[in-house]
């Protein structure tokens, strides 16, 4: 039955991309980087082990898996020599043993940019004074739901609803929405999941104040456009984790994850139309639920040599962890695919709260 519903998801994502044959390629990129150290010291192969706030944007399921009543996480990251800022927030909470729910805020910008449209004066003068500053950043909010199945021992199911917001300082705008899925299935000591991001297509719509730039798109010979639509198509991860306990409270955890995307042929280790298949792996060492060390690999991509021919590369992440009193801080350092730029650090914070159970008044005697 299990492998039977595997196959239908399969050729249906293959029936959806090719109906829209016109999608966009890496729609929505922002949200490949990824939240939380620990999920980007493991190369992002969380989709089965995700078992925190950062589960309702890995793998909504594994929220029900938090070991406290709420949880709050943050992340801030820069790329780019600092130019690009990446933040995170989020907020779950356990409302029993079979549900949980949370919200989680993405924001990927680049602010401070000067705009020098206004910068030569009706006379033809450079006025400086007439420079502005604007930012182009892209948002995420995502409300979600977990729960499990009663009927089913091990199984847990969540769902994120998805809001995409793009704004361009004050040239243009773009709303989007869409639906993500998740499974977890823990047996005998493996868990195996999968994760359906934009699972009906996440399509945002774009509008532009066009009288902003009119002249000058005019002037350069540029085509003004006044709205667009991006589509970003479902993508299907495939993952699997086993945890060894070793003596003395020591830990090993491994995963491994696949992601199938459905956008075309992409640079991966096994590119395909429509259908793309990256791997990335992931182990987490753990002593006594205190102190952590992560590595992992991913991002395989086929490069030119000078001969002509092609090799492939990958890139390795490592990071650290500490946890004590419910206060958790995760450390990594990733190479997000930019050779120039370099090797970026990564923190992130997670608080865990019990929360403040009601006092039941004494019935009184009769």
């Amino acid at each position: 039955m299990l492998h039977r519903t595997l196959v239908g998801i399969i050729v249906w994502l293959f029936v959806i991309s090719v109906a829209n044959a016109q999608v966009n390629k890496y729609a929505n990129a922002f949200l490949d980087i990824g939240i939380g150290a620990r999920a980007l010291g493991m190369s992002n192969a969380v989709t089965a082990s995700s078992a925190d706030i950062t589960s309702a944007f890995w793998n909504p399921a594994g929220l029900i898996n938090m070991q406290r009543d709420v949880q709050v996480g943050f992340m801030h990251n820069e790329h780019f020599a600092g130019i690009v800022k990446f933040d995170y927030g989020g907020i779950g909470v356990k409302f029993n043993e079979k549900s949980a729910g949370a919200f989680t805020f993405i924001r990927s910008g680049v602010d401070d940019i000067p705009n020098t449209l206004e910068l030569i004066d009706a006379n033809g003068n450079v006025d400086y004074d007439r420079v502005k500053s604007f930012s182009a950043a892209d948002y995420a909010f995502m409300l979600t739901y977990a729960r499990t199945i009663p009927k089913i021992t091990g199984l847990n199911y969540g769902g994120s609803v998805k809001i995409i917001y793009r704004h361009i300082g004050e040239f243009g705008s773009g709303w989007g929405f869409g639906f993500d899925f998740g499974l977890q299935y823990k047996l005998k000591g493996w868990t195996f999941a999968a994760m359906l991001r934009d699972a009906t297509s996440t399509i945002t719509n774009f509008s532009y104040n066009t009288e902003k730039f009119r002249l000058v798109f005019t002037a350069t010979g540029n085509e003004i456009i006044s709205s667009s639509t991006e589509i970003a198509v479902p993508r299907l991860v495939l993952a699997t984790s086993h945890k060894f306990n070793l003596p003395k409270n020591f830990r090993i955890l491994t995963e491994v994850n696949i992601a199938m995307t459905t956008d075309g042929r992409r640079n991966v280790l096994i590119p395909a139309g429509p259908v793309s298949f990256d791997p990335m792996a992931g182990v987490e060492f753990e002593y006594h639920d205190l102190v952590f060390i992560r590595g992992g690999v991913g991002r395989f991509q086929y490069l030119k040599d000078p001969s002509g021919g092609k090799n492939i590369t990958a890139l390795p992440t490592v990071g650290l962890g500490f946890k004590y009193w419910g206060i958790s801080v995760d450390y990594t350092l990733a190479n997000f695919g930019n050779e120039i730029v370099g090797l970026s650090h990564v923190f992130s914070l997670r608080v865990d709260f019990h929360k403040k159970k009601k006092e039941v008044e004494p019935t009184p005697n009769p």
